[in-house]
């Protein structure tokens, strides 16, 4: 059974403090590709209200050529706190894109310096900055003088097993004027292949007087507490845990401050989130929230039998009409034949 232990208890006691501003909890939900819009962060947020959440990673070229913001930097004025994550190269590019996040509401600006996808490494954004740790610096520096915000950095440990580089780049980070940094524990090369190196994470915590986030398989209470335990971290940040699961951030936060575990909700009750989730994607983004939602459907129809037969269907609604008619179905079933929960591997979503 999952317990906190009283060194833990007392460490995790107070708020999370990123430079001057002040965070309730010690759980975050991370940026992720394609999920973390308004609608998700919302499903998030009603679970852990005092979490801090990211939008998606927002192109700084791209904002320096539009007219109008993405849809993906749109920020509800009421979701606090909420922090904006950029991506690019190019300090100046960035410092502006800054500009543009504090205008739209966020209380942070974090720098994406992790992602390992090749449409963003081979442009020399996301990790690839791990090998171009000047230009990293940079970007950082630009940022800090830009806005008055925090500025945070999310990164891997390195770019390969040959170059794991994290302790020597979080410094940077830190002189530079970083007042946060979250480490995914593993490489580039890695991807999401292989157990997360914790280990990376607790050396870079040794070393560093600004807070220190772990990331990287945490999906569930038990993981998040020995993360915490073996690290020392300030705090965790879920990820792939999240998807089809919008009530693990609440869970984690709720266990580190009361020492309890909150009852997991059941398949009916997650098909139930997964229903309003697609009528809030389709209400928030007509047809192209629908498109966006068949991935989110097959995340919740998992863990319980006859959920690979729901998933297969709902991997190809064409319409929110037809999508509520099979979840309603999947949940009558349920409900009247009774179910048998099962293990299912976890989702293999790309997390930054």
């Amino acid at each position: 059974m999952t317990s906190l232990s009283p060194n833990l208890k007392a460490r995790l006691a107070k708020p999370l403090k990123i430079g001057h501003f002040e965070v309730k909890s010690r759980v975050l939900q991370s940026p992720l590709s394609g999920v973390t819009d308004l609608v998700f962060r919302r499903l998030v947020r009603r679970h852990a209200p005092d979490s801090m959440m990211y939008t998606e990673m927002v192109n700084a070229t791209g904002l320096h050529y539009v007219k109008q913001l993405p849809k993906i930097m749109e920020v509800d004025p009421n979701e606090r706190p909420i922090s904006i994550q950029l991506f690019d190269c190019r300090p100046d590019f960035l410092a502006e894109a800054a500009q543009m996040a504090v205008a739209e509401g966020a209380d942070t600006v974090d720098i994406n310096m992790g992602c390992p996808v090749n449409k963003i490494t081979k442009n020399g954004g996301g990790s690839s900055l791990l090998r171009d740790p000047e230009t990293a610096e940079a970007i950082v520096r630009a940022v800090v003088k830009a806005v008055k915000i925090p500025v945070t950095v999310k990164t891997r440990i390195g770019w390969t097993d040959q170059e794991i580089n994290i302790l020597d780049f979080a410094k940077r980070m830190e002189a530079a004027g970083a007042q946060m940094i979250t480490v995914h524990g593993r490489t580039r090369a890695q991807g999401y292949n292989g157990p997360a190196k914790w280990e990376w994470i607790g050396r870079v915590k040794e070393i560093l007087s600004i807070p220190v986030i772990a990331n990287g398989d945490m999906f569930s209470v038990d993981a998040a507490v020995r993360c915490l335990e073996q690290t020392g971290a300030d705090g965790v940040m879920c990820s792939r845990g999240t998807l089809g699961y919008p009530f693990l951030v609440g869970e984690i936060d709720h266990f580190l401050k009361t020492g309890t575990e909150k009852v997991k909700p059941t398949p009916i009750e997650r098909l139930e989130c997964a229903r309003e989730h697609l009528q809030m994607l389709w209400e928030y983004k007509g047809d192209r929230g629908v498109r966006q939602a068949r991935k989110h459907m097959t995340w919740y129809a998992k863990g319980f039998a006859g959920a690979a037969d729901l998933r297969g269907q709902l991997s190809v609604i064409e319409n929110v009409a037809q999508g509520l008619v099979i979840i309603d179905r999947g949940i009558d079933r349920l409900a009247h034949s009774g179910w048998q929960e099962i293990e299912e591997s976890e989702s293999q979503l790309v997390e930054a």
